[in-house]
């Protein structure tokens, strides 16, 4: 793997760029489409190559249990059996591990768990974690790490970081295969002289990559706006920077201003099989009673294919009649509008202007908000 940076913008941290893989380039700053199971719910993967996708995320705690890494390396390996030949990267498992609870258990040498399908124990330590990824075939592979839920007091936190720091050690070394990157990860809850030192050591163990982890796990927007601010610009500015499980549209815009690069979040898949559609200004809540008549097209700015040939009265039918179409359309256009504003982010960071696009942004969201849209969704990963 290789970085390339393009542009940076003189009026703050946003970086344009690209990184550059065995199965293609990825255009920075980057969304990546959840594909945890090896697939993005509702799409082909034709379709979520015409969104402009350039990169998909699939989760090695998932492939792990089922179908089974071994089973997806004879069968081709993770591209060819998903039928994706562009970038992927693999996430670690290591939050799926931290949502099971009681149902895991955390030690020096790796993690036993029980599966949430059918309650079996498994083990996956550091070194299994990268083995399982270079067995799939990712582009990029991320390290194990102790993600720790908000509130947490700070010798938790210090203990999940350290520990963070071993497990990263340990990666490293595991892997093999210099076709595949391996990003670090940075833990310290909300406190930022933690997330200092959590830079500061994965830094210096060296990885192809570096990844903010452990944020918006329930922790207020003002504390997590704050710790990124104050991660991203110590990570290393050769090497990309990716905010994990963030978030909203605001949320990305907000991150790339300090600098980050790549980001990854089920929000706008979950929130179209729930119904709600972003657009530039209001989040349309397609069930409701106000759409049954209503014959423009979600977004007159978008140009999917949802916005170009369906009324949000036909969604809303489509939607309250439970048809599936409607989570296929539904998904097409809330991927596209998170894959827009990526386009018109390196647009304005291209042309040295992302402040003002940031402020304006920002701005036009607030004034656009419906009362009780954002209530739809979680925002989890």
């Amino acid at each position: 793997m290789e970085f390339r940076r393009i542009a940076k913008d003189p009026g703050c941290g946003a970086r344009l760029g690209k990184i550059v893989t065995p199965h293609g380039d990825v255009r920075t700053p980057a969304f990546m489409p959840v594909g945890t199971q090896g697939t993005v719910k509702a799409l082909l993967p034709e379709q979520i190559r015409s969104l402009e996708a350039d990169i998909i995320l699939g989760n090695t705690y998932h492939l792990y249990l089922r179908p089974g890494h071994r089973l997806i390396a004879a069968l081709g390996g993770l591209h060819r059996f998903m039928n994706w030949p562009h970038p992927i990267l693999t996430d670690s498992g290591g939050f799926q591990i931290y949502s099971l609870g009681a149902l895991r258990r955390i030690a020096e040498e790796g993690v036993t768990f029980q599966s949430h399908i059918d309650g079996s124990t498994h083990f996956l330590s550091p070194e299994t974690v990268v083995e399982i990824q270079e067995t799939l075939g990712s582009d990029i592979m991320m390290c194990l790490d102790e993600c720790i839920a908000y509130p947490a007091t700070r010798e938790e936190v210090e203990r999940a970081l350290a520990r963070t720091a071993r497990w990263g050690e340990r990666c490293k070394k595991t892997h093999n295969n210099p076709e595949q990157a391996l990003f670090g990860i940075i833990q310290g809850g909300v406190y930022p002289d933690l997330r200092r030192r959590g830079a500061e050591e994965m830094s210096s163990i060296g990885f192809d990559g570096y990844a903010i982890g452990g944020l918006s796990v329930g922790e207020p927007k003002a504390l997590m706006l704050e710790n990124l601010a104050a991660t991203a610009p110590l990570l290393p500015e050769e090497r990309p920077r990716y905010l994990m499980g963030v978030g909203t549209p605001e949320d990305l815009v907000e991150a790339v201003f300090h600098g980050i690069d790549m980001f990854d979040c089920v929000m706008p898949t979950r929130s179209a099989r729930n119904g709600l559609l972003f657009t530039n200004g209001e989040k349309v809540v397609i069930k409701n009673a106000r759409y049954r008549e209503d014959g423009s097209p979600v977004d007159s700015e978008c140009d999917c294919y949802t916005c170009q040939n369906y009324s949000r009265a036909y969604l809303r039918h489509l939607y309250v009649s439970g048809e599936i179409l409607a989570m296929v359309l539904n998904t097409i256009h809330n991927l596209r509008h998170y894959l827009r504003l990526m386009e018109r982010i390196r647009e304005a960071i291209r042309e040295g202007r992302y402040p003002d696009f940031r402020n304006r942004f920002l701005r036009e969201r607030t004034a656009g908000a419906v009362e009780g849209g954002a209530d739809a969704v979680t925002g989890e990963r």
